[in-house]
């Protein structure tokens, strides 16, 4: 086994925190015991006990993290997503950074900016439009690093799926992008505010390829951390990339809590691509490849098929052993991402034929939930969070 990858004393208290509210202590107590158990459901004896007891100290289980703030209600990564995930009780508010022109850290799924800015109502930013080739796909729009900060604050927020999700752009050109200083500033003033730390989520993005430009994520990230206090092993923060060495990196500056990413079990991990590693995401679900994880990283965050995946009607099949291998190490599982809408939706949850409709998401999380997954992303928080507690009281 790799050497790091056997729960220790100091791994089990790397997650440990303040509890967010008196609250959400007495239901991180009552979330720590263990579920009923299934095919591939959640680790029994010491394992699971470090793994959703100790190592995840501090936060409700199954915790609740607001994918990109609320964003199943507000545009996504804005001031007003977050506040409105916090205001709905999210355990943990996510952001994604991708860089500036002139090295800032802004808060964006991605670098291209066309479809959740109004750059393309900008004549003065015109020529900028460009095609370029990330992570190996041929994308043409905007892009942040072609922008200073400046020049990205005269640009608005607008919703990535209007399609979908029509009411989210009543609230279109109301919020800026924001720096990722401003939200930990943010943070700063409503942990103060709420006499309780605010956990974030904070994804690096597509690292590799910004490294290559010279808008390297890590080093900007760790003195960020530095500078508000988040660079702890008991910092109320996770650090999370689909990258491995970004995660591998983060762990040499800082000693803040870190989950890997995982996307489906043939995708390769961009910065294996550009090494020539051959490995792909089955291999690092297996017990080696969670050994390897756990020499650097306390948790992973796979895509909800790596824990229940999906037969070829869309429905629900038998779980995975994802979750009781993950815990025997210590690693604590962020699964993404669940919405409300049908559309996003496992068929056997899906009701009627309106993709767009909320189908039985409540059913979905508690197929989800009975894994014994510690927490999961999700685009509706309020939702979520009756759901965690509808499984807690069971």
């Amino acid at each position: 086994m790799t050497q790091g990858a056997r729960m220790s004393p100091a791994r089990r208290t790397v997650l440990g925190a303040a509890a967010l509210t008196t609250a959400a202590a007495a239901v991180s107590a009552a979330g720590t015991a263990t579920a009923a158990a299934a095919p591939g459901g959640p680790a029994t004896g010491k394992g699971a006990e470090a793994a959703r007891g100790g190592a995840h100290r501090g936060l409700p289980v199954p915790t609740v993290i607001a994918h990109r703030g609320a964003s199943g209600y507000r545009p996504e990564h804005t001031l007003g997503s977050y506040q409105l995930a916090l205001d709905m009780g999210a355990h943990v508010i996510e952001q994604d950074l991708v860089p500036t022109r002139d090295g800032h850290l802004v808060c964006r799924h991605e670098n291209d900016i066309t479809g959740t800015t109004d750059v393309a109502d900008h004549p003065e930013f015109a020529s900028r439009r460009t095609t370029k080739t990330v992570d190996g796909t041929a994308i043409t729009g905007w892009f942040t690093e072609d922008f200073t900060l400046a020049e990205l604050k005269t640009l608005r927020a607008k919703e990535r799926i209007p399609g979908t999700r029509r009411n989210n752009t009543l609230y279109d050109g109301r919020w800026t992008v924001p720096s990722f200083e401003e939200v930990l500033r943010w943070a700063e003033q409503e942990g103060r505010r709420r006499g309780r730390p605010v956990w974030l989520h904070v994804e690096t993005k597509h690292p590799t390829y910004f490294r290559k430009l010279g808008l390297g994520l890590e080093e900007r990230l760790a003195k960020l951390l530095r500078r508000y206090g988040r660079h702890r092993a008991d910092s109320p923060t996770f650090l999370q990339s689909f990258e491995p060495t970004s995660v591998q990196r983060m762990a040499r500056l800082v000693d803040t809590p870190r989950v890997v990413l995982l996307w489906t079990p043939d995708d390769r991990p961009y910065d294996f691509v550009d090494a020539g590693d051959p490995r792909t995401v089955a291999d690092l679900v297996t017990p080696r490849g969670l050994d390897w994880i756990a020499s650097y990283a306390q948790g992973i965050g796979p895509l909800l098929d790596l824990v229940i995946p999906k037969g070829s009607d869309g429905r629900l099949g038998e779980p995975t052993t994802l979750v009781r291998d993950a815990h025997a190490r210590g690693l604590v599982l962020h699964p993404y991402t669940l919405r409300n809408e049908n559309s996003f939706l496992p068929a056997d949850f899906r009701r009627g034929t309106d993709p767009n409709a909320y189908g039985d998401v409540f059913g979905a999380y508690r197929a989800y939930f009975a894994t014994g997954i510690d927490g999961i992303f999700t685009d509706h928080p309020d939702t979520a969070l009756l759901a965690a507690a509808d499984h807690r009281a069971r």
